[in-house]
């Protein structure tokens, strides 16, 4: 069990280094090219589905059984800790309800996503 928790968090880590490059890079797009808020916003959302998507297929790699429900998993950490850090710097959750629910099936399904497309070890 220990294995497969390491694991985990091996996968969020990669998940979390995928968002922070996207993040810049999209920053830097920004910057140079003065992108729509819309432009921004798909950015965000794709650096969400890239991560998530990334952290399960790694998760589903690691585990010899049901790489579904660990990819599935990592995208609902994903999501709580994404959570639980824009409640620490906004001071409060700033999107409504549709907004919030449809982020976290966009994290949690892409996960389990890449969970599903592996192959095992």
């Amino acid at each position: 069990m220990n294995i497969k928790i390491s694991s985990l968090i091996k996968s969020l880590i990669v998940s979390y280094v995928i968002t922070l490059l996207i993040l810049v890079l999209l920053s830097f797009l920004l910057l140079k090219f003065q992108l729509s808020e819309s432009i921004i916003s798909i950015g965000i959302t794709l650096s969400y589905v890239i991560s998530c998507f990334t952290g399960g297929y790694i998760a589903g790699k690691m585990s010899s059984s049901r790489r579904f429900l660990y990819g599935l998993l990592l995208g609902g950490v994903y999501f709580i800790f994404l959570t639980l850090i824009s409640l620490v710097l906004n001071k409060g959750i700033q999107s409504d309800a549709t907004h919030f629910i449809t982020v976290m099936l966009m994290c949690s399904l892409s996960g389990m996503l890449g969970g599903m497309l592996t192959n095992g070890r």
